[in-house]
């Protein structure tokens, strides 16, 4: 998972609060949509071209799609990937 940490001092990190929760919004997002469609992660995997293990990751927040998998994920549960900055 990327997160932004810096170092302070020794033993104090700071971590990108914003970062992680648009990450954990995107995971929830992702979880929600696909069971909403009643799919599996393989048959999610099936549909989209994206190995079960990778959407397994996506998921549990181990790993960040790219922008081209969220995607192929998005329409292989007839959706699309809206993205704004306000």
């Amino acid at each position: 998972m990327s997160k932004s940490l810096t170092q302070k001092g020794k033993n104090d990190l700071t971590i990108d609060i914003d970062t992680l929760e648009l990450e954990e919004q995107l995971r929830r997002m992702l979880i929600y949509t696909r069971k909403q469609c009643n799919l599996t992660q393989q048959q999610l995997s099936e549909k989209s071209g994206i190995r079960q293990s990778n959407i397994s990751r996506i998921e549990s927040g181990s790993c960040i799609p790219t922008i081209q998998t969220l995607k192929d994920l998005a329409n292989a549960m007839g959706k699309k990937v809206k993205i704004e900055l306000v």
